[in-house]
Order: C-alpha cells, then structure tokens, then sequence
C-alpha cells in the first residue's frame, strides 16, 4: 500500500494528518486531537495547545491508556491534550482500535447544536456513503451516538464508558454536542477514510 498513511511511522502519519484536516478547515487553531496506540497499555496523542497547521513529530505526548498518566515527552512543558481521557476510554473498550481522531467541522458542529436536548443519537441518512463506516444493507437504521458538552472532560469520558460498556455503537464514531466527532478504527488510514466519510454524512444532514 504504497498511498497508504500505515507505510509511515505512525507519529509521522499523524503529522501528515493533522496538516491535511486544517487545510479543509477541520482542525482550525489548536483545536482537536489525534492520537495512535503504541502498544496495549499506551497512545501517542497530540500535545495540548499545539497548532494543527505546524504541527511536527515531537508535538506529542505518550499516556496510559488507563488512566492517561504521562509516560514520555519529548518536551519536559508539554501536557497531552485535554481530551486524552476521551481517546483512552476509547482504547479501553475496544481492544482492535489502532487509532483515534477528532475534529472540530462546522457541519458536524450544527447538526449536533440543532438536536433536540433530550437527543442521544442523530439518524444518519440511508446513503451509500454508510458503506464507508461498514454499514452493508439495505436502508439501513443507523444512529450515531450523541453526548452532551462537558467542561470537564473527564465526565464526557466517563459518559461514554458508560453507554458504550452496555451497548457498542453501529459505527466507530460518536458525535459531541457543539464540538466535534471522534471516529476510531484499527488502522491510520482506516480511521482517516472514516473521518472523511462522517464528515460527509453530518454535511448531509446539515444541508437537508
């Protein structure tokens, strides 16, 4: 796979990453977070603060995927990204989860800010697109999970542990209100391609 974002090394392949989504508008300032496992127990995630359209291969920090605790910097300043504790719950619950992004788009944006509050989930539209987040049938009936905004990220964490530990959701991604989506998969490019599909389908809803 010669065009694929796996051939790189993976902190490499998150640089490339990272550059491509601000270019689109996704990942605008210092907002959102990309991360990679490095083994069972621990992720590369991006550090905090860190501009997206610059960001380089020491702009990241190691965790524990248990409980977010740095194991390894390059930067003896930098913290792992707010969000750290999202990404971790993530590689918690799902053992073949590789990779983990999240991206702050402004139709994702508004079609979570026009749900009903007492909504949980969006219904995706029964497009081909679905295909991408491995939705093979006829008019499918897919929900996206959808969280509340928290300031404490911790608790957002904590939510969706609790959901997805009683139920696993149809598709790799989840949706938080006003914020962004998180998509997850076992490879880089994988979850590259699945970012790029999810966008496609709350652009959708967004413009029905």
């Amino acid at each position: 796979m010669p065009n694929s974002l796996d051939v790189l090394e993976p902190r490499t392949a998150l640089v490339e990453i990272a550059r491509d989504f601000h270019a689109r508008g996704w990942m605008a300032g210092t907002a959102g977070n990309l991360s990679v496992r490095h083994d069972a127990d621990s992720f590369w995630i991006t550090a905090s603060g860190c501009p997206k359209g610059r960001l380089r291969t020491d702009d990241f920090v190691r965790v524990a995927v248990a409980d977010s605790a740095v194991i390894e910097r390059f930067d003896a300043q930098a913290k792992p990204s707010a969000e750290a504790s999202i990404h971790g719950v993530i590689y918690q619950l799902f053992a073949t989860a590789g990779a983990c992004l999240h991206v702050h788009t402004v139709d994702a944006t508004a079609v979570s800010s026009r749900a009903a509050r007492a909504a949980t989930s969006l219904t995706l539209p029964p497009i081909e697109m679905l295909k991408g987040l491995d939705v093979w049938e006829q008019d499918p009936e897919v929900e996206l999970p959808l969280f509340d905004n928290l300031l404490d990220v911790s608790c957002i964490a904590a939510a969706i542990r609790e959901r997805f530990t009683h139920q696993a959701p149809r598709v790799p991604a989840l949706l938080i209100r006003g914020h962004g989506i998180t998509v997850w998969g076992e490879t880089l490019q994988q979850v590259y391609n699945r970012v790029e599909i999810a966008e496609f389908l709350c652009s959708y809803l967004a413009r029905a």
